[in-house]
């Protein structure tokens, strides 16, 4: 291991991604390409269910999936581990983010198609580094990416492989939902953007992963890790 390089806390880097990831996702819907794969089926639960249930935001679509999520992952998992717990804490806080970052985004006036691409690449870009930032923390990311991070080490396969499978797999998800809840052939909530994060995301997130791993050495702050093994 390279002792020159400088010491990034993987605490830190579990706060910051989950930031990240919160801001991305919200840089996405506000640009209105089509927002990630992986959020798009809270996404267009949220775009039908909003119209009757005014309280039923984004973020609170977003915390109604993951919690299900988590449900499964346990079984999938065979076992219920301690840290499940705490991924659950983590979804309450990226729900909470997120429904605040996107109300501050509405207030940025829409500059166009130009605009509406800026948004788009940099909430992408964001997105994936928050997600690079989680893959290199113990404590429980949200659930989308602890489902990946879980079942990739259970079964032994390449996290970012095991990325882009789940990413589209999401993809197919939220376009059968859009067709159902709004007919066939409409893509509501999904777009070009869509369909680029599906077959890009998992490169994108390899790529910074790396980026990171050779600039710094992941290190615990805190002596934590065995509560969330």
């Amino acid at each position: 291991m390279d002792k020159r390089k400088p010491v990034f806390s993987t605490e830190l880097a579990y706060f910051l991604g989950v930031l990240a990831l919160a801001l991305g996702t919200a840089l996405t819907e506000r640009s209105d390409c089509g927002v990630s794969m992986v959020v798009a089926p809270a996404y267009l639960l949220h775009l039908k269910l909003c119209g009757f249930f005014p309280f039923f935001t984004f973020g609170v679509a977003e915390f109604c999936l993951q919690v299900v999520l988590i449900a499964v992952i346990a079984l999938a998992m065979g076992r219920f581990k301690l840290h499940y717990l705490f991924c659950f804490v983590t979804v309450v806080f990226y729900s909470l983010v997120l429904d605040r970052v996107i109300t501050l985004l509405a207030l940025i006036p829409d500059f166009g198609m130009v605009g509406r691409i800026a948004f788009f690449v940099s909430g992408t870009l964001v997105c994936a580094l928050g997600v690079s930032l989680l893959f290199h923390t113990y404590i429980a990311p949200p659930a989308y990416d602890f489902f990946v991070k879980e079942l990739s080490g259970k079964f032994g396969i390449d996290i970012n492989r095991f990325k882009t499978i789940y990413d589209l797999t999401s993809c197919l998800i939220a376009i059968l939902l859009s067709f159902a809840f709004f007919g066939l052939w409409h893509f509501e909530g999904i777009g070009p953007g869509t369909v680029i994060c599906a077959i890009c995301n998992g490169w994108i997130i390899g790529r910074i992963s790396k980026a990171l791993e050779r600039r710094y050495e992941f290190r615990d702050s805190w002596k934590l890790r065995k509560y969330f093994e």
